[in-house]
Protein backbone atom coordinates (compact mmCIF):
# COMPACT_ATOMS: atom_id res chain seq x y z
CA UNK A 1 0.00 0.00 0.00
CA UNK A 2 2.88 2.69 0.91
CA UNK A 3 4.60 1.10 -1.94
CA UNK A 4 1.36 2.33 -4.42
CA UNK A 5 0.76 5.66 -2.52
CA UNK A 6 4.29 6.70 -3.42
CA UNK A 7 3.96 5.87 -7.08
CA UNK A 8 0.58 7.63 -7.22
CA UNK A 9 1.93 10.98 -5.53
CA UNK A 10 4.48 11.28 -7.81
CA UNK A 11 2.24 9.90 -10.80
CA UNK A 12 -0.09 13.73 -9.78
CA UNK A 13 3.30 15.09 -10.19
CA UNK A 14 3.53 14.07 -13.92
CA UNK A 15 0.20 14.97 -14.81
CA UNK A 16 0.53 18.27 -12.93
CA UNK A 17 3.64 19.32 -15.15
CA UNK A 18 1.86 17.80 -18.16
CA UNK A 19 -0.48 19.83 -17.69
CA UNK A 20 1.85 23.12 -17.07
CA UNK A 21 3.48 21.88 -20.17
CA UNK A 22 0.24 22.45 -22.40
CA UNK A 23 -0.61 25.51 -20.69
CA UNK A 24 2.49 26.95 -21.33
CA UNK A 25 2.36 25.68 -24.97
CA UNK A 26 -0.47 27.19 -25.28
CA UNK A 27 -0.13 30.59 -23.81
CA UNK A 28 3.17 30.85 -26.17
CA UNK A 29 1.74 29.56 -29.49
CA UNK A 30 0.96 33.60 -30.12
CA UNK A 31 4.21 35.15 -29.48
CA UNK A 32 6.06 32.89 -31.85
CA UNK A 33 3.17 33.71 -34.23
CA UNK A 34 2.89 37.77 -34.08
CA UNK A 35 4.85 38.44 -36.68
CA UNK A 36 3.02 36.79 -39.08
CA UNK A 37 -0.21 37.44 -37.44
CA UNK A 38 0.42 41.39 -37.43
CA UNK A 39 0.84 40.88 -41.36
CA UNK A 40 -2.13 38.97 -41.68
CA UNK A 41 -4.71 40.63 -39.53
CA UNK A 42 -3.25 44.42 -40.10
CA UNK A 43 -1.82 45.72 -36.77
CA UNK A 44 1.21 46.79 -35.52
CA UNK A 45 3.52 46.80 -32.56
CA UNK A 46 1.35 48.55 -29.94
CA UNK A 47 -1.59 46.59 -30.83
CA UNK A 48 0.05 43.73 -30.03
CA UNK A 49 1.03 45.32 -26.87
CA UNK A 50 -2.85 45.63 -25.67
CA UNK A 51 -2.99 41.49 -26.88
CA UNK A 52 0.06 40.95 -24.28
CA UNK A 53 -1.45 43.23 -21.41
CA UNK A 54 -5.10 41.80 -21.76
CA UNK A 55 -3.10 38.39 -20.55
CA UNK A 56 -0.99 39.74 -17.94
CA UNK A 57 -3.64 42.01 -16.34
CA UNK A 58 -6.20 38.95 -16.61
CA UNK A 59 -3.77 36.55 -15.06
CA UNK A 60 -2.50 38.69 -12.51
CA UNK A 61 -6.26 39.61 -11.15
CA UNK A 62 -7.89 36.00 -11.20
CA UNK A 63 -4.68 34.08 -9.71
CA UNK A 64 -6.29 34.40 -6.17
CA UNK A 65 -10.33 34.36 -7.50
CA UNK A 66 -9.09 30.65 -9.29
CA UNK A 67 -7.54 29.31 -5.86
CA UNK A 68 -10.40 30.15 -3.98
CA UNK A 69 -12.60 28.51 -6.59
CA UNK A 70 -10.50 25.62 -6.50
CA UNK A 71 -10.15 25.34 -2.54
CA UNK A 72 -14.19 25.57 -3.02
CA UNK A 73 -14.60 22.96 -5.61
CA UNK A 74 -12.27 20.82 -5.05
CA UNK A 75 -9.04 20.05 -7.08
CA UNK A 76 -10.71 17.35 -9.40
CA UNK A 77 -13.62 19.30 -10.39
CA UNK A 78 -12.08 23.01 -10.53
CA UNK A 79 -8.67 21.56 -12.32
CA UNK A 80 -10.58 20.28 -14.74
CA UNK A 81 -12.96 22.76 -15.46
CA UNK A 82 -10.11 25.96 -15.73
CA UNK A 83 -8.67 23.38 -18.46
CA UNK A 84 -11.43 23.23 -20.39
CA UNK A 85 -12.19 26.73 -20.05
CA UNK A 86 -8.01 27.76 -21.38
CA UNK A 87 -8.42 25.07 -24.08
CA UNK A 88 -11.74 26.75 -25.26
CA UNK A 89 -10.23 30.00 -25.49
CA UNK A 90 -7.30 28.95 -26.81
CA UNK A 91 -9.38 27.17 -29.55
CA UNK A 92 -11.08 30.40 -30.66
CA UNK A 93 -8.55 31.96 -31.36
CA UNK A 94 -8.08 30.00 -34.88
CA UNK A 95 -11.17 31.87 -35.36
CA UNK A 96 -10.11 35.62 -34.44
CA UNK A 97 -10.08 38.18 -36.92
CA UNK A 98 -8.75 41.25 -35.54
CA UNK A 99 -6.20 42.52 -32.91
CA UNK A 100 -9.61 43.35 -30.57
CA UNK A 101 -10.73 39.69 -30.84
CA UNK A 102 -7.46 38.54 -30.21
CA UNK A 103 -7.30 40.75 -26.80
CA UNK A 104 -10.28 39.53 -25.72
CA UNK A 105 -9.47 36.09 -26.28
CA UNK A 106 -5.73 36.25 -24.49
CA UNK A 107 -7.68 37.80 -21.49
CA UNK A 108 -10.12 34.80 -21.12
CA UNK A 109 -6.66 32.48 -21.25
CA UNK A 110 -5.18 34.99 -18.67
CA UNK A 111 -8.19 34.52 -16.62
CA UNK A 112 -8.42 30.54 -16.99
CA UNK A 113 -4.90 29.68 -17.08
CA UNK A 114 -3.94 31.49 -14.08
CA UNK A 115 -5.45 28.40 -12.09
CA UNK A 116 -2.35 26.34 -13.03
CA UNK A 117 0.38 26.97 -10.59
CA UNK A 118 -2.01 27.25 -7.71
CA UNK A 119 -3.71 23.99 -8.17
CA UNK A 120 -0.36 22.47 -8.77
CA UNK A 121 0.86 23.64 -5.25
CA UNK A 122 -2.63 22.54 -4.00
CA UNK A 123 -1.93 19.18 -5.19
CA UNK A 124 1.85 18.90 -3.67
CA UNK A 125 0.64 20.32 -0.54
CA UNK A 126 -2.18 17.49 -0.59
CA UNK A 127 0.31 14.60 -1.32
CA UNK A 128 3.83 15.09 -0.23
CA UNK A 129 4.89 17.22 3.31
CA UNK A 130 8.10 18.05 4.98
CA UNK A 131 11.27 18.18 2.96
CA UNK A 132 9.85 15.76 0.32
CA UNK A 133 7.73 19.00 -0.92
CA UNK A 134 10.13 20.66 -2.51
CA UNK A 135 11.71 18.35 -4.80
CA UNK A 136 8.25 17.65 -5.86
CA UNK A 137 7.44 21.68 -6.65
CA UNK A 138 11.13 21.46 -8.64
CA UNK A 139 9.42 18.87 -11.12
CA UNK A 140 6.42 20.34 -11.22
CA UNK A 141 7.85 23.41 -11.94
CA UNK A 142 10.05 22.21 -14.63
CA UNK A 143 6.61 21.84 -16.72
CA UNK A 144 6.62 26.30 -17.03
CA UNK A 145 10.07 26.66 -19.19
CA UNK A 146 9.87 22.97 -20.81
CA UNK A 147 6.39 24.15 -22.52
CA UNK A 148 7.77 27.74 -23.42
CA UNK A 149 10.78 25.46 -25.00
CA UNK A 150 8.62 23.22 -26.55
CA UNK A 151 6.34 26.34 -28.04
CA UNK A 152 8.59 27.66 -31.11
CA UNK A 153 9.24 24.07 -33.10
CA UNK A 154 5.88 23.22 -32.55
CA UNK A 155 3.98 26.44 -33.38
CA UNK A 156 6.17 26.30 -36.70
CA UNK A 157 5.94 23.23 -37.95
CA UNK A 158 2.06 23.06 -37.40
CA UNK A 159 1.88 26.47 -39.25
CA UNK A 160 4.06 25.62 -42.13
CA UNK A 161 2.42 22.25 -43.02
CA UNK A 162 -1.35 23.41 -42.16
CA UNK A 163 -1.85 27.33 -41.57
CA UNK A 164 -1.51 29.33 -38.20
CA UNK A 165 -5.05 28.53 -37.26
CA UNK A 166 -3.61 24.97 -36.92
CA UNK A 167 -0.88 25.77 -34.39
CA UNK A 168 -4.45 27.10 -31.33
CA UNK A 169 -6.50 24.15 -32.88
CA UNK A 170 -3.42 21.52 -31.87
CA UNK A 171 -2.80 23.33 -28.21
CA UNK A 172 -6.37 23.80 -27.45
CA UNK A 173 -7.24 20.49 -28.24
CA UNK A 174 -4.07 19.00 -26.27
CA UNK A 175 -5.52 21.08 -23.10
CA UNK A 176 -8.93 19.40 -23.72
CA UNK A 177 -6.98 15.55 -23.42
CA UNK A 178 -5.62 16.90 -20.82
CA UNK A 179 -8.66 17.89 -18.77
CA UNK A 180 -10.36 14.42 -19.34
CA UNK A 181 -7.27 12.81 -18.36
CA UNK A 182 -7.07 15.00 -14.90
CA UNK A 183 -11.11 14.29 -14.44
CA UNK A 184 -10.50 10.48 -14.73
CA UNK A 185 -7.18 9.73 -12.76
CA UNK A 186 -6.99 12.20 -10.17
CA UNK A 187 -7.95 12.27 -6.30
CA UNK A 188 -7.09 13.73 -3.24
CA UNK A 189 -5.34 11.72 -0.51
CA UNK A 190 -8.42 10.63 1.79
CA UNK A 191 -7.81 12.86 4.94
CA UNK A 192 -8.12 15.81 2.94
CA UNK A 193 -11.05 17.64 3.81
CA UNK A 194 -13.74 17.06 1.20
CA UNK A 195 -14.31 20.59 -1.08
CA UNK A 196 -17.35 22.71 -0.20
CA UNK A 197 -17.42 22.47 3.84
CA UNK A 198 -17.32 24.98 5.91
CA UNK A 199 -13.26 25.14 6.53
CA UNK A 200 -12.81 24.37 2.70
CA UNK A 201 -11.70 28.39 2.30
CA UNK A 202 -11.55 31.14 3.76
CA UNK A 203 -12.62 34.59 2.70
CA UNK A 204 -10.08 35.42 0.33
CA UNK A 205 -9.39 38.69 1.80
CA UNK A 206 -8.98 37.15 5.29
CA UNK A 207 -5.89 35.42 3.27
CA UNK A 208 -3.71 38.67 3.36
CA UNK A 209 -4.04 39.37 7.09
CA UNK A 210 -1.13 37.01 9.00
CA UNK A 211 2.52 37.84 8.70
CA UNK A 212 2.99 34.74 6.78
CA UNK A 213 1.09 35.85 3.81
CA UNK A 214 3.87 39.30 3.32
CA UNK A 215 6.69 36.88 3.77
CA UNK A 216 5.94 35.38 0.58
CA UNK A 217 4.62 38.27 -1.37
CA UNK A 218 6.88 40.79 -1.06
CA UNK A 219 10.18 38.84 -2.15
CA UNK A 220 7.79 37.36 -5.33
CA UNK A 221 6.91 40.77 -6.23
CA UNK A 222 10.86 41.42 -6.15
CA UNK A 223 11.63 38.38 -7.71
CA UNK A 224 8.95 38.49 -10.65
CA UNK A 225 10.26 40.93 -12.44
CA UNK A 226 13.27 38.74 -13.78
CA UNK A 227 11.35 36.10 -15.21
CA UNK A 228 8.77 38.98 -17.15
CA UNK A 229 11.82 40.12 -18.39
CA UNK A 230 13.68 36.96 -19.04
CA UNK A 231 10.62 35.75 -21.24
CA UNK A 232 9.55 38.80 -23.07
CA UNK A 233 12.43 41.08 -23.39
CA UNK A 234 15.82 38.99 -24.10
CA UNK A 235 15.00 38.53 -27.56
CA UNK A 236 14.58 42.50 -27.99
CA UNK A 237 17.74 43.19 -26.13
CA UNK A 238 19.76 40.27 -28.03
CA UNK A 239 19.12 42.31 -31.00
CA UNK A 240 19.11 46.21 -30.30
CA UNK A 241 22.21 45.94 -28.03
CA UNK A 242 23.91 42.81 -29.06
CA UNK A 243 23.22 43.20 -32.75
CA UNK A 244 21.84 39.57 -33.36
CA UNK A 245 19.86 38.55 -36.30
CA UNK A 246 16.81 36.58 -35.90
CA UNK A 247 18.99 33.08 -36.84
CA UNK A 248 21.29 33.84 -33.83
CA UNK A 249 18.09 34.82 -31.13
CA UNK A 250 16.39 31.55 -32.39
CA UNK A 251 19.70 29.19 -31.71
CA UNK A 252 20.47 30.73 -28.75
CA UNK A 253 17.40 31.96 -26.73
CA UNK A 254 16.36 29.14 -25.04
CA UNK A 255 19.03 28.40 -23.41
CA UNK A 256 18.28 30.25 -20.05
CA UNK A 257 14.90 28.64 -19.98
CA UNK A 258 16.97 25.13 -20.40
CA UNK A 259 18.63 26.65 -17.03
CA UNK A 260 15.70 27.53 -15.72
CA UNK A 261 14.20 23.90 -15.40
CA UNK A 262 17.78 22.48 -14.02
CA UNK A 263 17.44 25.34 -11.50
CA UNK A 264 13.71 24.66 -10.78
CA UNK A 265 14.51 21.02 -10.37
CA UNK A 266 17.72 20.80 -8.19
CA UNK A 267 16.29 23.90 -5.86
CA UNK A 268 13.94 21.06 -4.71
CA UNK A 269 16.79 19.06 -3.62
CA UNK A 270 19.02 21.83 -2.17
CA UNK A 271 16.87 22.23 0.97
CA UNK A 272 16.85 18.87 2.13
CA UNK A 273 20.38 18.76 1.18
CA UNK A 274 21.09 21.43 3.97
CA UNK A 275 18.02 20.51 6.32
CA UNK A 276 20.51 16.67 6.53
CA UNK A 277 24.31 18.46 6.34
CA UNK A 278 23.35 21.71 8.66
CA UNK A 279 20.65 20.18 10.73
CA UNK A 280 18.42 23.14 9.64
CA UNK A 281 14.81 23.37 10.33
CA UNK A 282 12.77 23.36 7.51
CA UNK A 283 11.69 27.25 7.44
CA UNK A 284 15.87 27.57 7.70
CA UNK A 285 16.80 25.44 4.95
CA UNK A 286 14.19 27.00 2.42
CA UNK A 287 15.09 30.26 3.63
CA UNK A 288 19.22 29.64 2.45
CA UNK A 289 18.18 28.16 -0.46
CA UNK A 290 16.77 31.62 -1.51
CA UNK A 291 19.50 33.66 -0.37
CA UNK A 292 21.56 31.05 -2.73
CA UNK A 293 19.30 32.22 -5.91
CA UNK A 294 19.49 35.76 -4.75
CA UNK A 295 23.51 35.86 -4.69
CA UNK A 296 23.61 33.78 -7.80
CA UNK A 297 21.14 36.91 -9.79
CA UNK A 298 23.98 38.90 -9.46
CA UNK A 299 25.29 37.21 -12.44
CA UNK A 300 22.37 38.79 -14.89
CA UNK A 301 22.82 42.18 -13.19
CA UNK A 302 25.86 41.76 -14.77
CA UNK A 303 24.74 41.68 -18.12
CA UNK A 304 26.26 44.95 -19.65
CA UNK A 305 29.77 44.04 -18.92
CA UNK A 306 29.75 40.78 -20.57
CA UNK A 307 32.53 41.11 -23.77
CA UNK A 308 30.11 39.25 -25.98
CA UNK A 309 26.60 38.04 -27.05
CA UNK A 310 27.25 34.90 -26.00
CA UNK A 311 28.88 35.70 -22.34
CA UNK A 312 25.55 37.65 -21.88
CA UNK A 313 23.60 34.45 -22.69
CA UNK A 314 26.06 32.75 -20.34
CA UNK A 315 25.08 35.29 -17.47
CA UNK A 316 21.49 35.09 -18.57
CA UNK A 317 21.22 31.21 -18.04
CA UNK A 318 22.88 31.82 -14.40
CA UNK A 319 19.77 34.52 -14.44
CA UNK A 320 17.46 31.24 -15.25
CA UNK A 321 18.82 29.19 -12.76
CA UNK A 322 19.09 31.71 -10.11
CA UNK A 323 15.25 32.45 -10.44
CA UNK A 324 13.61 29.43 -10.91
CA UNK A 325 15.68 28.35 -7.61
CA UNK A 326 13.91 31.27 -5.80
CA UNK A 327 10.80 30.86 -7.43
CA UNK A 328 10.06 26.84 -6.50
CA UNK A 329 11.16 28.06 -2.71
CA UNK A 330 8.57 30.27 -2.55
CA UNK A 331 6.18 28.33 -3.77
CA UNK A 332 7.10 25.47 -1.50
CA UNK A 333 7.10 27.66 1.13
CA UNK A 334 3.40 28.75 0.80
CA UNK A 335 2.80 25.14 1.00
CA UNK A 336 4.95 25.04 4.11
CA UNK A 337 2.86 27.68 5.63
CA UNK A 338 -0.61 27.73 4.77
CA UNK A 339 -3.06 24.45 5.14
CA UNK A 340 -4.06 22.48 1.99
CA UNK A 341 -7.70 23.73 2.21
CA UNK A 342 -6.62 26.71 1.67
CA UNK A 343 -3.61 26.61 -0.17
CA UNK A 344 -5.33 27.59 -3.42
CA UNK A 345 -5.96 30.76 -1.92
CA UNK A 346 -2.74 32.20 -0.47
CA UNK A 347 -1.16 30.70 -3.40
CA UNK A 348 -2.95 32.89 -6.01
CA UNK A 349 -2.43 35.91 -3.89
CA UNK A 350 0.98 35.17 -3.68
CA UNK A 351 1.14 34.68 -7.26
CA UNK A 352 -1.06 37.83 -7.89
CA UNK A 353 1.61 39.87 -6.04
CA UNK A 354 4.29 38.30 -8.05
CA UNK A 355 2.82 39.22 -11.58
CA UNK A 356 1.84 42.52 -10.73
CA UNK A 357 5.46 43.15 -9.98
CA UNK A 358 6.62 41.59 -13.07
CA UNK A 359 3.82 43.69 -15.23
CA UNK A 360 5.04 47.57 -13.02
CA UNK A 361 8.70 46.57 -13.94
CA UNK A 362 7.63 45.66 -17.99
CA UNK A 363 5.85 48.78 -17.86
CA UNK A 364 9.19 50.78 -16.41
CA UNK A 365 10.99 48.94 -19.02
CA UNK A 366 9.04 49.99 -22.10
CA UNK A 367 9.09 54.00 -20.78
CA UNK A 368 12.98 54.21 -19.95
CA UNK A 369 15.11 51.76 -21.91
CA UNK A 370 15.54 53.88 -24.98
CA UNK A 371 17.62 56.23 -22.70
CA UNK A 372 19.34 54.17 -20.36
CA UNK A 373 19.94 51.02 -22.38
CA UNK A 374 19.10 47.51 -21.06
CA UNK A 375 22.36 47.63 -18.44
CA UNK A 376 20.70 49.44 -15.43
CA UNK A 377 17.54 47.25 -15.72
CA UNK A 378 19.54 44.31 -15.74
CA UNK A 379 21.60 45.93 -12.72
CA UNK A 380 17.58 46.11 -11.02
CA UNK A 381 17.23 42.61 -11.20
CA UNK A 382 19.72 41.29 -8.58
CA UNK A 383 19.34 44.17 -6.33
CA UNK A 384 15.62 43.11 -6.21
CA UNK A 385 15.92 39.79 -5.09
CA UNK A 386 18.69 40.59 -2.21
CA UNK A 387 15.52 42.84 -1.37
CA UNK A 388 13.68 39.94 -1.62
CA UNK A 389 16.00 37.67 0.51
CA UNK A 390 16.07 40.20 3.44
CA UNK A 391 12.24 40.63 3.74
CA UNK A 392 11.78 36.72 3.58
CA UNK A 393 14.45 36.57 6.43
CA UNK A 394 12.84 38.82 8.65
CA UNK A 395 9.32 38.25 8.34
CA UNK A 396 9.75 34.59 8.59
CA UNK A 397 11.10 34.96 12.10
CA UNK A 398 9.79 32.56 14.98
CA UNK A 399 7.02 31.31 12.45
CA UNK A 400 6.78 28.08 12.12
CA UNK A 401 5.33 25.18 9.61
CA UNK A 402 1.71 25.02 9.22
CA UNK A 403 1.37 21.47 10.82
CA UNK A 404 3.20 23.26 13.59
CA UNK A 405 0.87 26.20 14.19
CA UNK A 406 -2.26 24.04 13.61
Amino acid sequence: MALNRAAFRWGVVGLISLGTIINYLSRNTLAVLAPQLEATLHFGVREYSYVVAAFQLAYTVMQPVCGFVLDRLGLRVGFALFALLWSAAGLLHAAANSWQALAGLRGGLGASEASAVPAGMKAISEWFSGADRSEAVGWFNAGTSLGAMLAPPLTVGLTLAYGWRSAFVATGAMGVAWAALWFWLYRSPPSVPGAGTPHAARAGLVILGPRRFWALAVPRFLAEPAWQTFNFWTPIYLATERHWDLQHIALFAWAPFLAADLGGVASGYLSPALLRLFRFDLLKARTATVWIGAALMIAPACVALAGNAYGAIALLCVGGFAHQTISVTINTLSADLFPSRELGTANGWVGSAGWGGGLVFSLVIGQVVQKTGFGPLFACLGVFDLLGAIVLTTLLRGLAPVKEIA
